[in-house]
Formats: structure tokens, sequence, C-alpha cells
């Protein structure tokens, strides 16, 4: 499927060209010239079919499409035979960039600004863009399309009426652990981006600090090898060391469990003596905290307390490992 233009558009030197024709997928579309002003243009985030028809009019019409890499989005307007003047905008460039744009506008261009992949300013650059193109009365335009984020939010089979975007965890342990301890006292879906040299660091981190929560694991989404785990968030910890890290992940966490899921402490205590006379104080801590839905750290405290209770030699070895 290939859009086929009948004519050139406008350029820095030829603002405002006539309509355009495209023939896509045998359907003849007429794409007028777009109305000056900023058009924030979603892209798609694996499989480059997923770009609407509107998108692909307003990027054949516009005078400029600004991109955060050039030599990604060129592979998007060759698929689609769109010959449309790319420039660079990204976070090292911007400073630079959001003046020259600005004047553009003031002439009356229309301009597109495109990321890498899905919807722009999520996670990516384009914020302070929107910002001052907006104080400077020029219009800004959505054209929706794809989101990584509410793509995984659809397929994680976890709760969708509130959530909330993270975007990505600090790389560094310390502070990792610091920021999801302060996402474990949110009341809603969590969804993070992680990268696939830190997503086993950060699955282990989870199952300790957001233990007895459902989650899911998506990588690649509409790439070629897509694939989804649903489970747990420990199990999906403990599978971790068989991962497949190549490629982008989108983590979607489920909410903290109700009053009502949570265990009793005197039926966690029940449990735990149960558990502490055949295993060891890891394993028993490991079970109780899957049945509970109770922090770990809080398991784990009261598990060391009930152990003094119980013979060593009843339970095995001690390690937590």
């Amino acid at each position: 499927m290939r859009a086929k233009p009948s004519s050139s558009y406008g350029s820095d030197t030829e603002p405002g060209s006539a309509n355009r024709t495209f023939l896509i997928g045998g359907h003849t579309l007429n794409a007028p010239k777009p109305v000056p002003g900023l058009y924030l243009v979603a892209t798609p985030i694996g499989n480059l079919g997923d770009i609407t028809l509107r998108a692909l009019e307003t990027l054949a019409g516009v005078d400029i499409i600004a991109c955060e890499d050039t030599r990604i989005t060129r592979r998007l307007v060759e698929r689609y035979a769109i010959s449309a003047e790319l420039k660079p905008y990204h976070e090292h460039n911007a400073a630079m960039a959001r003046p020259k744009i600005l004047e553009r506008l003031a002439q009356g261009a229309s301009i597109a600004l495109v990321s890498d992949a899905g919807t722009p300013l999520i996670s990516d650059p384009g914020f302070k863009l929107v910002r001052e193109v907006s104080a400077a009365g020029h219009a800004v335009i959505a054209v929706p399309g794809a989101s990584s984020v509410l793509t995984a939010l659809s397929v994680a089979a976890l709760p969708t009426d509130r959530f909330y975007f993270e975007g990505f965890l600090p790389a560094k342990q310390v502070s990792r652990r610091s920021r999801l301890a302060e996402l474990s006292r949110i009341d809603a879906t969590l969804v993070m981006f992680e990268s696939g040299n830190r997503v086993q660091e950060t699955l282990a981190d989870l199952a300790e600090i957001m233990a007895g929560r459902d989650a899911a694991i998506c990588r690649e989404l509409t790439k070629l090898h897509e694939d989804i785990k649903r489970a747990p968030i420990s199990e999906l910890a403990k599978a971790a060391g068989t991962l497949e890290t190549r490629g982008e992940f989108v983590l979607v966490i489920g909410p903290p469990r109700k009053d009502a899921d949570i265990m009793t402490q005197h039926d966690l205590d029940d449990l735990l003596r149960s558990s502490l006379a055949r295993e060891s104080v890891k394993d028993s801590v490991a079970h109780a905290v899957e049945l509970s839905g109770r922090p770990r750290r809080e398991v784990y405290a009261r598990a060391l307390e009930l152990a003094k209770e119980t013979p060593r030699r009843a339970r095995g070895g001690d390690g937590e490992g």
C-alpha cells in the first residue's frame, strides 16, 4: 500500500500549495493543504500499517515535518511515497530549533511534529514547543493514533478505569526502588517503560515492593515478535532469567489489592507458622506474600519473629539468600 502524490507541496520558498490527491489501498483521497499551525501527528509504534489516513494526509501536506530522528521518519514517509522536508527536533537541539519553528509558523507555515514512534510528547520531546507555540497564538492540532501506553493497557487484562503513566524509571537501583515505593501507594494500574538491559532488575524490585499484584510484560508491541506475558508479578520476576531482553518493553502493574483481599494478621500468622514448620524463612515468606497481599517487608519481619517459636531443624535452612 503506497500513497502516490500528484504534485509537490509547500516548502520554504513555496508555502501554500494546492490540494493533493493520493491513492491508498485502491482508494483515492483528496488531501487539502493543512491550515497554518503545529500538528502533533501520532506515528506507528512498530507496524508501519498502523498509520491513520488523516496522519498521511497531514504529513503529505505540511511544509515541514519536525522529527526526533530523521532516519526513522524517512522510512515511514518513503513507505507511503511522501516527499516531505524533514527537520530534526530532539532534546539536544530543541532550544535552537524552537525559535526557527516559531518563525516559520509566524510566516504562515504548517508544521508536523512526530516522535520516533507513537504519540508526540509521551516520554518524548515537544512539551516546551507546544507551550511556546500556543503562547504565541498559533494553532496546535492533534492528529491522534498509535500509543504504546494505551496499546499495553488494552491487552494487559488489568483494570483500566484508573491508570498512572510513569514513563521510564530511574536507572540506578536505589533511586528506582525509592520511586517504586512511592508508586506502590497509588490506587491505580501503573504503566511504565523499561529497557531490555534493566527489565530483569526492575521485575525483581517490583516483586519485592509490589508483591501480590498482577502484572503484564508487553514486549515489542505491534511488531513481528510481539510477546505479552500475564501473571502475578512474583511469577514474572522468577521467570525473568529466561526472558528475551531484546526489544522495547511496557510494564503494566495492577492496582493494590483492596482491604477485603488482604489477609488478616491472624490468618497471616497461621499461614507463616504452617509454612515455617516445613520450609525455610525465605520460601515461607515468598508463599505468604503471594497469598496474603501484604508487603514483603512486613511479611518477612513477622516471619523472623515467628521463626523463633519454631525449632530450626523442622524448618530447614533460614537463608534469605
